[in-house]
């Protein structure tokens, strides 16, 4: 029987905005190969405009933070209650459970016991802290999709089933126009340096490293009169809070919106905090340094709990130092400054950092890592 003539249904869960992205993708693919297919659970827009019927809208439970997972706990509840309750009434063909980690494999645990297939996309970073979640998760899941190819040796090596599916930002992150182009449109001198300043995308964030960020931009434009300065807004940032932060700068700094990846292209050395945006601009192969501050409090924790030297994806995947970090104590506006001159103006330090990062883009391989967990999902479904 063709594929096209069988009607499967696949359940979706899905906390956080990166995750309503990740399985819209997936589930664009699967109806590609599989016309007939019905997709259904918890998410949000981006899997409502795929198609998928969202029982549950997840846009008010995508929560980071003890403090705020307990002002939402009744909600985030109330979510899973609703989520086990579908997966006994209608037992789907296949559950995916899409990152979010603690939730979803409270409902892959239920669901396995209801008989219904379970499949896992994105690994808790087991390699980080609490190893011990391999054999967790193992009991609880029929496969692991993972997006960084050296996750697979911590599953093999408990004989979990697992497959490395490619990370979703190698074929996110691409800029629209030209550099040319790019500059032009944001009204930046192309025979001119540009810094980026990317103080991540929560407010807490912003608070600890945008005024820091902003001294090193004065300190820079002191020095080395030249330099332009641009920040990718990120679409969770108001504007209200921007402005009052640059506001107090004495130095005109381009915000560009919505078009992070142009913004990037057109640096020849960023400031960034560490996460994801570490990894777009390792992709983008733009020199970066890495700056982190956490409340006292949570780095002390963290520092009792998580086992590994780094805390930049472009260096924890490439399993050395390329990219500097500067962390709690370490970030000063002098330090900040004197990495972007180094970055900018040392000719052979920027070069061997720029190899350094063409060797993180040819680790994460090619992309494809919706087809790739779209043909998983068949796979299982078979």
């Amino acid at each position: 029987m063709s594929d096209s003539s069988t009607s499967y249904t696949v359940m979706f869960s899905a906390g956080e905005s990166s995750g309503d992205q990740h399985a819209a993708h997936m589930f664009q693919e699967l109806q590609k190969q599989c016309p007939g297919i019905r997709g259904m659970g918890m998410g949000g827009n981006k899997m409502r405009q795929a198609g998928i019927e969202i029982r549950f809208d997840s846009s008010g439970i995508g929560v980071i933070g003890l403090v705020e997972i307990l002002k939402h706990y009744g909600e985030i509840r109330r979510a899973l209650r609703l989520m086990k309750q579908i997966v006994a009434d209608e037992k789907p063909d296949l559950l995916v459970c899409v990152d979010y980690k603690e939730f979803n494999l409270k409902l892959a645990r239920f669901a396995k016991r209801q008989g219904v297939k379970v499949l896992f996309y994105v690994s808790p970073q087991v390699w980080a802290w609490r190893p011990g979640r391999v054999e967790t998760y193992g009991k609880a899941i029929d496969m692991m999709a993972v997006i960084f190819p050296f996750e697979t040796a911590y599953y093999d090596a408990k004989n979990v089933p697992v497959r490395y599916v490619g990370h979703p930002s190698v074929d996110k992150v691409h800029p629209y126009r030209s550099k040319r182009d790019d500059l032009a449109l944001f009204g930046l001198d192309a025979s001119r340096p540009v810094v980026g300043v990317l103080p991540g995308s929560r407010a807490n964030e912003i608070k600890r490293m945008l005024p820091v960020m902003l001294q090193a931009v004065t300190l820079l434009s002191q020095r080395f009169s030249e330099l332009q300065f641009v920040l990718p807004q990120a679409d969770s940032v108001s504007d209200e809070v921007l402005q009052s932060y640059l506001r107090d700068c004495a130095v005109p700094v381009k915000v560009v919106k919505q078009q992070a990846y142009d913004a990037i292209q057109c640096c020849d050395a960023v400031m960034t905090t560490s996460g994801t945006a570490s990894l777009e601009i390792a992709l983008l192969q733009v020199p970066m340094l890495i700056a982190y501050r956490l409340s006292p409090f949570t780095y002390w924790l963290g520092k009792q709990l998580v086992k590994i030297p780094f805390i930049g994806l472009p260096n924890i995947i490439a399993g050395k130092s390329i990219v500097k970090e500067l962390i709690q104590d370490d970030v000063s506006a002098e330090n900040l400054a004197d990495e972007i001159a180094r970055l900018l103006f040392d000719a052979d330090y920027r070069q061997s950092v720029l190899l350094e990062l063409q060797g993180v883009k040819t680790l994460l391989g090619e992309g494809g890592g919706s087809k790739h967990m779209a043909d998983l999902a068949l796979e299982m479904l078979r």
